[in-house]
């Protein structure tokens, strides 16, 4: 059964503002009942519903752009409902899905995937039992006693951010990696989520990186559209100024995604702000390259600089300065 989309001239702009409003209804009152209700989960909560809205979310946008221009039922329950991705990502796209979906590989391409699937998977192992163990259920809770114990700023203090840092990482890729290692061994290129975030020469190219198909939806599906809005209704005048309202709007989204809580805020607003700043550095450094110098050893200090800055985002993200600061009296 295929489900024709005809986009309707006529109130198109309600009933596309209405879908999105109901698809992303749920996850809002996921995400706000335990700030406004001592803590307590939604009942409406599920396993997956953040990535299903993305999913959502990401195919009405496309319907209403004309570019998804039919449906079928069982191809549509298949994508938003695909298992290995459905927990934690990665988040793919309708269309790219849909060609995997219809297309049968043949036996050398295949044979391709599963070598790669095999790969990836073993690989996840790698990460998430050993790497993310070693990190994560080792080394933190040592540092985290320590800087406890200690209080305020100390190095144990520096210790738990690197230490988190790469537990969040190896624990998080881990996973994606089983994630598209199964994708693949089903027939299906689901797309990366990490491409070596620590070898990031600037806090852009760390989005790069880094949770790539949630910083690309949201590349996508909110800034791009929130500039082209304030563009088209010449809401700001400066492209400068309308950049930077829509990294802080992007982070903001972000932050709030991840929780109502200020880490998780403060968090969004860091990010958006290391952009900003980068990008002003970026435009400085055009308009003086002579000079700037420009080697091997400044390409090694982006990436140095680049790496602490991350590290110190994970810091506030993890939540533990809250602990540190506000709740270990």
């Amino acid at each position: 059964m295929v489900i024709s989309i005809i986009r309707k001239k006529k109130n198109s702009g309600v009933i596309f503002v209405l879908a999105v409003i109901l698809s992303i209804l749920p996850l809002v009152i996921v995400k706000i009942t335990p700030a406004i209700d001592a803590g307590k989960e939604s009942i409406i909560g599920f396993l997956g519903i953040s990535y299903l809205t993305f999913k959502t979310v990401g195919m009405i946008m496309e319907i209403r752009d004309g570019i998804i221009k039919e449906l079928g039922l069982c191809e549509t329950l298949h994508f938003l409902l695909f298992f290995p991705t459905i927990s934690s990502g990665p988040i793919d796209r309708f269309r790219r899905f849909k060609k995997d979906y219809d297309a049968v590989p043949e036996r050398d391409k295949y044979l391709s995937l599963l070598e790669k699937g095999v790969h990836y998977i073993f690989l996840g192992f790698l990460y998430k039992f050993l790497l993310a163990y070693f990190w994560g259920s080792y080394l933190l809770p040592i540092v985290r006693i320590h800087a406890l114990g200690h209080g305020g700023i100390s190095w144990w203090l520096v210790a738990y951010t690197y230490v988190y840092s790469m537990d969040l990482f190896f624990d998080f890729a881990g996973y994606s990696l089983f994630a598209v290692g199964t994708s693949y061994i089903m027939g299906y290129e689901t797309p990366m989520n990490f491409n070596q975030p620590f070898k990031s020469k600037n806090i852009k190219d760390f989005w790069n990186r880094w949770h790539m198909t949630l910083s690309f939806w949201f590349r996508d599906y909110i800034y791009m559209r929130l500039v082209f809005f304030m563009m088209k209704n010449k809401l700001v005048k400066s492209r400068i100024a309308m950049a930077n309202i829509g990294y802080l709007t992007l982070f903001l989204i972000m932050g709030f995604w991840h929780g109502v809580t200020w880490y998780y805020i403060v968090y969004g607003i860091f990010h958006a702000c290391a952009i900003i700043i980068n990008d002003a550095w970026l435009r400085f450094k055009k308009k003086h390259r002579k000079l700037i110098p420009s080697n091997k050893f400044t390409e090694y200090f982006a990436m140095f600089l680049t790496f602490n800055v991350v590290c110190f985002s994970f810091l506030i993200f993890s939540g533990f300065l809250n602990e540190l600061f506000f709740m270990n009296k």
